[in-house]
């Protein structure tokens, strides 16, 4: 028996997709991605110097999951283009225009909004930013694309689920994508180039309730949410 007969064969039992070229494998992950119902990622994004821990659960028609920055823990929860915050007074206190030490009004309000659900008008300044967390389409959109030519890189296990990784550039300088060789070929790991964050995605195509919340825990703040 010759010696190649023993060695294993490191696509025995998988989706075969470890046997494509790196830009295919690329593109069945984007396709089964952007065919994809829902999906969970929780990971940490570096957006213009500002460093945002995400765990969202998300589909098309909304999502629900939280946001925390330098500074805070946010919730957030869309129903179609309805978005809801929900934070806690030490957020809304710091939220106090100017950035000046809350005042005892301030303190007060931020009480009031003390883990409700507060809608944000779609005319204020930070609707879209905060919708972008929700938007499934647009986040996997922006994070499973690589830069740079296209390289096939070591097999690896991510969450018990052997994957491929396919690099952007020789040094993965235009990111790192790790594609599931079980199963359908989804996305499973990104590490953005850089140094801008690694996201994980899981429990692909599991649905969640999505529900807008009830009277009782919703707030309206009015038209604008305050400015920090």
């Amino acid at each position: 028996m010759g010696l190649s007969a023993c060695a294993a064969d490191p696509d025995e039992g998988t989706n075969g997709v470890g046997k494509l070229s790196p830009a295919e494998i690329e593109g069945k992950a984007r396709s089964v991605a952007g065919s994809a119902k829902a999906v969970r990622l929780a990971g940490t994004l570096v957006s213009k110097g500002d460093t945002f821990k995400l765990n969202m659960r998300l589909k098309p028609e909304g999502a629900t999951g939280s946001v925390t920055t330098k500074n805070s823990t946010f919730e957030l929860l869309r129903v179609g283009d309805a978005l809801y915050l929900k934070a806690d007074a030490g957020f809304w206190s710091h939220a106090a225009p100017g950035g000046d030490e809350p005042s005892e009004a301030d303190s007060e309000a931020a009480d009031k909004l003390d883990d409700k659900y507060v809608k944000v008008p779609q005319g204020d300044p930070s609707y879209k930013q905060l919708r972008g967390f929700t938007d499934m389409r647009l986040l996997l959109g922006g994070l499973i694309g690589l830069h740079g030519e296209k390289v096939k890189g070591d097999r690896d296990q991510i969450g018990g689920i052997r994957t491929v990784k396919v690099k952007g550039g020789a040094d993965g300088e235009g990111g790192t994508l790790d594609v599931a060789l079980e199963g359908s070929p989804y996305p499973l790991q990104f590490a953005r180039g850089g140094g801008a964050g690694v996201v994980v995605l899981s429990e692909w195509d599991k649905d969640f309730p999505l529900a807008a919340p009830s009277a009782e825990e919703t707030l309206d703040y009015g038209k604008q949410l305050p400015r920090g």
